[in-house]
């Protein structure tokens, strides 16, 4: 009923309102007696606002709230299991607009509730749950929480002396973050967009644009630049050219060295249906197999455990380091590809020497996904477009998890075929809307 491909998520104050995170927060309370949950946020003017409105339900339901402040998306997956509560929840819409806001949750592990769990918390935010007065729940703001995630991604690398990095935080939860991590690895670090004004989130900056960073990493001299989303669980690179590496190649990069190091137990990594084909056939060259996920890094992660692959991502950035976190993490996914930059003597341009195939993607605004995407119309018109492909492409359409979009993805080896074939179909969504 709420619960979308990475929770709820919707404009605040409209789609996704107090009574409604109120909900959450007691439903919560009400599936562990003494229930403590753990909430942080990005930097969203309406955080403030959904942030409460989850903390009292919890608290009259009889449960204690730890606050972390503004915390990146992983960060509150890590804390969430390190101090020991029974659920993370991030107040958050990820890559959106600042109007959007979103409710993710995490279990006492730090892992994203599956369909199933998310189901079953559904059902208990019909029922509200109140305890008597002398029996609700506190609440208590975590101070040291920055510092503790700090002290555990920073653990995970050996050092990046003599790098010098450039940082889009997208003036979202990495701002908290980002500067000092670098710092304390080593590197020589220059971060930008940290404003926590919460009305400029991913407005023209971070992941979604990374291009941006281009002629500020290749005219700058540094060696390499990282793009993060909202809440930091996106990274996009910029190699020392200006070459935008999306999660595709990042997947590829951190694949080939974990093979070299022996850690890539399987010989597989996790993508999804949008993972592009060049891709796959350069992992294949270096005897790796890429098993395709559903959309979304929560079936990305699912897909992993499922066949013990320790890397997963997604295109669009959502990078699983599965033996070091129980999600993505766009900043932990930063250090890792650094230290590998590093370690090798090799550029990230010399790293990333998978040949992509082109792939065109469109973004359709709706009113009315399922009816459009369902049509027969459609059906027809992308069997066409298979017809037109012969086997040496893909096409995909599929309605947005998150917003009200038909995302179109044609792929093939020649950019014009995939960009006329993409540019027809979005005509056809257009013309039934």
């Amino acid at each position: 009923m709420y619960f979308g491909t990475d929770g709820i998520r919707g404009v605040a104050n409209v789609d996704l309102t107090c009574p409604l995170a109120h909900s959450v927060g007691n439903a919560l309370a009400s599936l562990k007696k003494n229930c403590r949950v753990l909430i942080g946020m990005d930097t969203r003017v309406s955080g403030d606002m959904l942030l409460h409105a989850v903390a009292t339900g919890v608290m009259q339901g009889g449960g204690d709230v730890l606050d972390v402040g503004v915390m990146p998306t992983a960060g509150i997956a890590y804390l969430t299991h390190y101090y020991k509560a029974d659920y993370g929840v991030v107040i958050s819409a990820s890559h959106n607009p600042a109007e959007y806001n979103g409710i993710k949750v995490f279990d006492s592990d730090g892992y994203k509730l599956g369909d199933k769990r998310e189901r079953e918390l559904e059902l208990k935010m019909a029922q509200p749950h109140v305890v008597k007065a002398i029996a609700t729940g506190k609440y208590m703001f975590m101070h040291d929480s920055a510092q503790d995630y700090v002290k555990f991604l920073v653990s995970q690398i050996e050092g990046l002396k003599g790098l010098r990095v450039l940082v889009d935080c997208s003036n979202g939860a990495a701002g908290r973050v980002a500067k000092t991590v670098f710092e304390q690895a080593g590197a020589s670090v220059v971060v930008i967009n940290t404003s926590a004004a919460g009305i400029d989130i991913n407005e023209n900056v971070g992941a979604l644009y990374a291009s941006n960073l281009s002629e500020k990493v290749k005219n700058g001299g540094f060696d390499v630049g990282f793009a993060y989303d909202g809440d930091a669980d996106r990274l996009i690179a910029v190699d020392e050219n200006g070459k935008v590496v999306d999660g595709d190649h990042l997947l590829y990069i951190l694949a080939c060295d974990a093979k070299k190091k022996g850690s890539l137990d399987t010989c597989s990594v996790v993508g999804t249906h949008h993972t592009n084909m060049g891709v796959q056939d350069a992992l294949e060259e270096k005897g790796i197999k890429l098993v395709r996920a559903d959309i979304g890094d929560k079936y990305v992660l699912e897909q992993m455990l499922k066949d013990g692959s320790p890397l997963g991502a997604e295109q669009s950035g959502h990078i699983i380091l599965g033996k070091r976190t129980t999600t993505g993490d766009g900043i932990l996914a930063s250090l890792v590809i650094a230290q590998i930059i590093a370690d090798s003597g090799k550029t990230l341009s010399q790293l990333d020497d998978a040949k992509g195939y082109a792939q065109v993607n469109i973004n359709v605004p709706v009113a009315d996904k399922l009816r459009i995407i369902n049509s027969e119309a459609v059906t027809h018109e992308v069997g066409k477009v298979y017809e037109q492909l012969a086997g040496q492409g893909r096409v995909l359409l599929r309605a947005s998890g998150t917003e009200p979009k038909i995302r179109i993805m044609v792929e093939c080896r020649s950019e014009s075929k995939a960009k006329t074939l993409a540019k027809h179909l979005e005509s056809v969504l257009k013309s039934l809307r």
